[in-house]
């Protein structure tokens, strides 16, 4: 665990992210930073089960998902201030999270993720389905903003960039005081040897099922932000692929690495961007980045930034 920063560091990092709505030339710019981080804190989740933890899980999306429409829902079928639909999605997220985790969680390897596989199957099926409901296919409308609850000032990018940032830093800051604890080196032991880790008196049914609702909670609260700063959820963000792509992100970042999340998330927000020319091959684009990276530095972005950063203290000393 010595190589965790310090919560003054995680700050450090935040501050200088806090800069970018400041030097964004448009508003478009500002409020891609939003989805950075909104997937900041995804990817933080996600790598704290499958990096730290060693449970693969392809159902994360549908958590994200679930936090998005359960405010949404509420906020826009029934008028419900945005401010009261966290507590809902953060509920229903990790409810969720629960049910599927007891059974699921026994399995190991592949069968896990087949488990999880499904579980995104059928959500994506009962997002699309029930359009009294969701909306259907044509997505769910009429979301208010946070201006309900906070005032018209945090419907700018300025303001829903801050409600971002606030959701990535308390990510991040949950997976650093839980890998300090006992839970943290509880779970590295369970990754290296799960069957090691129980002889050793880790009760590794129940960790594995509390990081899972925990993390599933975590993107309930993404979901929250997403869903009101875009005031509108479709089915299609939080289907099959969402969750293989937030997955693949955290293998380019670094799997159980700290800082993992920040490059991981910074390569799945611009990719897109940056083809958005080459939409119908952008998937390809992105595997083969994938592939590229875990050849040069199998340990991720942040696994190779480091190591080039040891290299350049050796030589300067």
């Amino acid at each position: 665990m010595s190589g965790l920063p310090r919560l003054r560091s995680l700050a450090a990092v935040f501050a200088l992210l806090g800069l970018w709505p400041f030097f964004s030339p448009n508003d478009y710019i500002a409020l891609l930073g939003v989805g950075l981080l909104v997937n900041v804190g995804l990817i933080a989740g996600l790598n704290l089960i499958a990096g730290y933890c060693g449970q693969v899980s392809l159902c994360h999306a549908a958590f994200f998902g679930l936090g998005a429409y359960a405010s949404g829902v509420l906020c826009a079928r029934l008028g419900v201030p945005p401010v009261l639909g966290l507590p809902a999605a953060l509920f229903l997220a990790g409810a969720a999270a629960l049910a599927i985790g007891l059974p699921s969680l026994r399995l190991h390897g592949h069968y896990l993720a087949m488990a999880t596989l499904g579980f995104n199957a059928i959500l994506s099926v009962l997002f699309s389905e029930l359009v009294s409901v969701t909306g259907g296919p044509n997505g769910l409308l009429g979301v208010p903003g946070f201006s309900r609850t906070f005032g018209a000032w945090i419907d700018t990018p300025f303001g829903q960039f801050f409600v971002a940032w606030i959701y990535a830093f308390v990510c991040m800051a949950i997976v650093l005081r839980l890998l300090r604890s006992r839970a943290g080196r509880a779970m590295r032991a369970v990754a290296f040897s799960e069957l090691a880790a129980g002889a050793m008196g880790t009760d590794t049914a129940r960790l594995k099922v509390t990081i899972f609702v925990l993390t599933a909670m975590m993107a309930g609260g993404g979901g929250w932000v997403y869903v009101h700063v875009n005031q509108f959820a479709s089915p299609e963000t939080f289907g099959f692929l969402r969750s293989v792509l937030l997955v693949a992100a955290v293998a380019i970042g670094g799997w159980g690495r700290f800082w993992g999340p920040v490059p991981g998330a910074l390569v799945l927000t611009l990719t897109p961007e940056l083809l958005g020319r080459l939409h119908d091959f952008e998937m390809i684009v992105f595997g083969g980045a994938l592939v590229a990276v875990l050849l040069v530095y199998p340990g991720g972005i942040s696994a190779g930034l480091a190591a080039l950063g040891r290299r350049f203290v050796r030589s300067g000393t």
